[in-house]
């Protein structure tokens, strides 16, 4: 009985931070997810890891959030290590320092951006096209959210990196009003808002990939989770270092094909006799599995575990060297000895990957937590799938069904197996 109670209070606690929309009550997946006292990192125990000065025990709160994830109240600032926004070894005055220029680099990049579409940073956003692909201006946006773009957005422009991204600003509306539609916060026009500012900025910054569809499902927990939008920027910025190459799409080819590739490898390698079967049903190229990798399971998990699953996630994938990675070009390499007490400053899968010297590229966690998918489904696979829509179906039954911590441990069991093989 105590029991039942606890669990209830958890989930009145997570249903506080995250309330679900009346109406949307019923379509949502359950949440499995329960805050756990002793498990759950807690704010308590997050203060309790820094030093006088600031220097974060990086170890020990790995090893809690691997156990059972991170409070609600403290998950964005855990997000900003865990990221690589900031250094486990910094003081409480160099980070204070970096989150200032920061946000001074923001304020920039988004006047930049307001010079050319004044609407950014209004509480509105487009959902309607301000522009032709040849770089001529459409009068008025339709649509109520903006009433006139004014500025540069009323004149034609020649420039192809600046018709690119206007031409990607109502594509990110539309993305925006579909986004996490269950959650009260985004009734919130306001809120919708910041996202989409947010996205537009990273567009206009990263030339390379600007905007793909799925970019709003990884940065809205961001912006729910950190109030200042500049810190919510550079946070989604940090998680794209990681998954842009996921959004990169071209006429020959998907961002994620090389993380299918690798899939279809570790299928091959562990389980034969399964990839043999979807290779018979046409399924060899594991494009079934596309929507899991480009989203980080944002479809398969109730909001709240999807959470839980990416800090899961990162915590395995952790590497000390990870800020310095991003901030230093040369820097970042992991050392060649690393001892043992050095390991525990790595996750669970970054351990492996340093004690055995793997290093192939795309063989991410997300790859063998889908391969953890598939092999918990095998048997039914086997069985039942006559056809690549069959196993679409399978699959999709795993949607509010599937625990996070589970997947993750029998991705982590799959890794030491394909690691072990492949050594051999």
């Amino acid at each position: 009985m105590a029991l039942f109670f606890m669990r209830k209070a958890s989930t009145a606690e997570l249903d506080a931070f995250y309330p679900i929309r009346a109406e949307c009550q019923v379509d949502v997946p359950k949440t499995r997810f329960r805050l756990r006292a002793g498990k759950t990192l807690s704010a308590r125990r997050w203060h309790a890891a820094f030093s006088e000065d600031g220097h974060l025990d990086i170890a020990k709160v790995l090893r809690r959030i691997q156990r059972g994830g991170v409070h609600p109240a403290i998950k964005g600032v855990v997000w900003e290590f865990l990221l690589g926004c900031f250094d486990p070894n910094s003081t409480f005055d160099d980070r204070n320092q970096l989150r200032q220029g920061r946000r001074e680099q923001y304020s920039r990049l988004k006047s930049e951006c307001q010079k050319m579409v004044p609407v950014i940073g209004s509480g509105k956003f487009l959902t309607t096209p301000i522009i032709t692909d040849d770089g001529q201006p459409i009068e008025e946006s339709a649509n109520g959210n903006t009433s006139n773009n004014g500025g540069d957005a009323n004149h034609a422009t020649s420039d192809k990196k600046v018709i690119q991204w206007k031409l990607f600003l109502h594509q990110i509306g539309l993305d925006v009003v579909r986004t996490d539609r269950s959650l009260v916060f985004y009734e919130s026009q306001a809120h919708q808002a910041k996202l989409w500012d947010i996205l537009s900025v990273y567009a206009w910054v990263d030339n390379d990939i600007g905007y793909v569809q799925g970019m709003n499902d990884i940065c809205s927990p961001m912006v729910i989770l950190i109030d200042n939008e500049a810190d919510a920027f550079w946070c989604f910025e940090r998680a794209m270092r990681r998954l842009r190459e996921n959004f990169r799409c071209s006429a020959s080819s998907i961002g994620v094909q090389s993380q299918l590739s690798t899939l279809s490898q570790v299928i091959k390698t562990i389980d034969p006799k399964l990839h043999q079967h979807l290779e018979d049903l046409d399924g060899g190229e594991y494009l079934f599995a596309f929507r899991m990798l480009m989203v980080l399971f944002r479809r398969e998990f109730s909001f709240v575990d999807s959470l839980y699953l990416w800090e899961l996630m990162w915590a395995m994938e952790y590497n000390p060297n990870i800020f310095s990675s991003y901030e230093v070009p040369s820097g970042g390499a992991t050392p060649s000895n690393v001892n043992d007490k050095e390991l525990k400053q790595y996750g669970k899968f970054e351990r492996n990957i340093v004690k055995t010297g793997y290093t192939e590229k795309h063989g991410a966690l997300s790859v063998f937590l889908v391969a953890s998918v598939l092999e918990t489904k095998q048997k039914q696979l086997l069985k039942e799938a006559t056809g690549l829509d069959d196993v679409v179906k399978i699959l999709g039954d795993i949607t509010g069904n599937l625990d996070a911590k589970k997947a993750c441990n029998e991705a982590l069991r799959i890794h030491k197996k394909y690691l072990k093989t492949v050594k051999q």
